[in-house]
């Protein structure tokens, strides 16, 4: 949580932290910034100890007012004069620009830095501030970084409005399960009214309204509906040609975030239209009990990596393969368990079993579980997902949105008697 950054600075010795860029798609800068509609010239820099100082373009003066920091406006800097007495090396201007706001912001010593810019780009920036303003050093973080560290929990703000995506996006299944229910099977397939059969393309743009109609959005730039031997690779979207099949499994995995950067949802189901075979059947009760015995199996302070452990052992036991006995299937259970959810859709804590994870379930994070199963020579996938938050005060996991795992979906058949 934020109220633990001054302690994390004060553990690694950072005498602040630098945040560049807009807040879209950069969760450090929305998160600093609380949410404030800022662009890519924004800087952002925080003390420890004190509150973060936006230093923003005059155009933006505005936005960047509703995050409730003190603004500073870079004209204030002069950059122009910089570039001038740099002979028009721009690169060497926006370094001594960056001098000029730590010794605004009173800032000297390690500064941990974070934020949004082309990686080349990056690195000569960087480079330029670290030789033109000795009095800073500047820190680059690869795993377990300050920002991980502080969001890996969340207040209840943080929860109440991913719940809230939650409930918008429980809508939009709902919304995709009656387009589908709303259709008729013909010959083995969905059809529309014409007679021509209806495609994973045609389901997406109705996903598409519908994650509109909730004003959420699919930041992530891909909601997975995908059938058959789509469905039996864990990431494929799904191929838009392909047709509305009765009896395979189509796994619809979304993953929706409020508009602007802020925070996301993540929800699989795996369904049938009309019907599941037996083999089918099977596989997704396998799943489903893996699912049902490590959600119940969580604890407060748990070691995420054992709970991946528990239901690779469980679905060996019925016959599957997984990654901890053959790390390199690509049949069988394939990934791990889960992982937590907020401003990324992928954050702290991993559920993978590798050396050196030693992440556990604190008291405020919330948490993706998703088992699952795949046979791509059988056109077969499997995966259930819900998001689950552990809360600090009943120390209990609530399931933060809630939806039916009902296996098939029935629908009428055209041409058949009542």
């Amino acid at each position: 949580m934020k109220s633990d950054l001054d302690r994390l600075l004060s553990e690694r010795d950072y005498a602040a932290l630098l945040v560049t860029g807009g807040a879209a798609h950069n969760p450090p800068m929305y998160y600093l910034a609380n949410g404030a509609n800022v662009t890519e010239s924004t800087i952002l820099v925080k003390k420890r100890n004190e509150a973060p100082i936006l230093f923003a373009n005059s155009m933006e003066r505005d936005e960047a007012a509703k995050s409730g920091l003190r603004v500073v406006d870079l004209k204030e800097f002069h950059l122009p004069e910089l570039i001038h007495a740099e002979n028009g090396n721009r690169l060497r201007a926006m370094a001594r620009l960056y001098g000029k706001i730590f010794a605004e912001a009173g800032v000297r010593g390690k500064v941990a830095v974070y934020g949004q810019r082309d990686q080349g780009a990056a690195l000569q920036l960087l480079t330029a501030i670290k030789e033109l303003n000795p009095e800073v050093q500047l820190v680059g973080e690869y795993d377990h970084t300050v920002f991980d560290l502080a969001t890996v929990t969340k207040d209840a703000n943080e929860v109440k409005r991913i719940r809230a995506v939650g409930r918008k996006t429980m809508k939009v299944v709902a919304g995709t399960e009656e387009f589908l229910t709303s259709h008729r099977a013909k010959n083995g397939y969905l059809v529309k009214k014409d007679g021509v059969r209806l495609t994973i393309g045609d389901v997406k743009r109705r996903i598409h309204q519908l994650l509109a109609e909730q004003g959420i959005v699919d930041a992530e730039g891909g909601t997975i509906f995908a059938i058959g031997r789509d469905a039996a690779v864990p990431h494929s979207r799904g191929t838009d040609r392909a047709p509305i099949a009765l009896g395979q499994t189509i796994v619809y995995d979304i993953f929706p975030a409020e508009p602007g950067g802020g925070y996301f949802f993540d929800f699989t189901r795996t369904w049938c239209i009309g019907y599941a075979p037996p083999a089918v059947e099977r596989v997704y009760q396998d799943v489903l009990d893996v699912f049902k015995a490590v959600t119940t199996a969580l604890q407060p302070g748990g070691l995420c990596r054992a709970y991946q452990q528990l239901a690779c052992g469980l679905l060996e036991a019925r016959g599957h393969s997984t990654i901890q006995s053959n790390p390199q299937t690509t049949s069988g259970y394939v990934h791990s368990l889960g992982h937590g959810i907020g401003l990324r859709i992928h954050e702290s804590p991993r559920f993978s079993d590798v050396e050196g994870n030693t992440d556990r379930l604190q008291p405020g994070v919330v948490v993706t579980i998703e088992p699952g199963l795949y046979y791509p020579d059988r056109d077969l996938g499997v995966r259930i997902e819900d998001c689950l938050w552990l809360n600090p005060e009943t120390l209990k996991f609530e399931t933060l949105a809630s939806y039916s795992k009902e296996l098939v979906l029935k629908v009428k058949q055209i041409g058949r008697r009542k």
